[in-house]
């Protein structure tokens, strides 16, 4: 029960932080980004079991283009006489003519497996690319600009109008959509053993963890400004409720 994804949890749980993210911030871009990724979603889940299916009408024109040129050759074999000694010649075309006909038989033998191969890469294509399209939302979040005074923005720096613990949100669902989109990845991985696309899941997995380090990176520095913070409301909410000096 546990021991692969299941498709429908991980679009329940992207629904989810679509609501997340509309409750906390709502119209934000962010969101967009995020019910964009729910259809991607639901086309994933689409194209894993087509992946893991086999395509029938492929294997059918295959086999009968096989058994065509199988009887093609047993035909020629049967009917074509060879007078006299065949000359070295006729011996090397002959050799190449079989080799051709192993490497087409490998090429229809293997054409299911590289249509499976084509679509799937370009679906995690479009999954790198969302990944990159996050990490811009986060790109100008930054730490930084929270404590920075007017005096030292330029006309150019980013505007910002988020509190330290809504720019720890911001960034976090951030982390969370990137998490979610390896996961996305990790579908395919189920559907198929072709060692190309389970290397291209390998390496959007590492690219989202890649991200969502950087992005955690901003989440600790704000959860320090944001302990500070609360350490200072403690103390002047205890000066506030001090008796006063008689």
């Amino acid at each position: 029960m546990y021991r692969s994804l299941d498709p429908e949890k991980t679009t329940q749980t992207l629904k989810t932080l679509n609501n997340r993210i509309e409750e906390r911030f709502p119209g934000a871009s962010l969101g967009r980004v995020c019910r964009e990724v729910l259809m991607i979603a639901a086309e994933t889940r689409l194209r894993a079991e087509w992946a893991g299916k086999q395509l029938t009408w492929i294997r059918v024109a295959v086999m009968s283009v096989l058994g065509t040129a199988l009887f093609a050759g047993v035909y020629a074999v049967r009917h074509i006489r060879i007078q006299g000694q065949p000359e070295l010649e006729e011996l090397d075309a002959g050799f190449n003519v079989l080799v051709l006909l192993g490497a087409a038989i490998f090429f229809l033998l293997s054409l299911e497996s590289r249509i499976k191969r084509h679509r799937i890469l370009q679906a995690l294509h479009e999954l790198r690319s969302i990944a990159h399209v996050i990490d811009m939302h986060q790109l100008t979040k930054d730490p930084s600009q929270i404590i920075a005074t007017a005096r030292q923005r330029t006309p150019s720096s980013p505007r910002h109008s988020l509190t330290a613990f809504q720019l720890t949100r911001y960034l976090d669902y951030c982390s969370e959509l990137l998490s979610l989109l390896g996961k996305l990845a990790a579908l395919y991985s189920q559907s198929t053993s072709d060692g190309i696309v389970l290397q291209a899941v390998n390496d959007i997995e590492q690219l989202t963890n890649g991200l969502s380090r950087k992005i955690w990176q901003k989440i600790m520095m704000l959860d320090n400004d944001i302990t500070a913070e609360d350490h200072l409301a403690d103390e002047q909410s205890l000066n506030n409720e001090a008796p006063e000096s008689v």
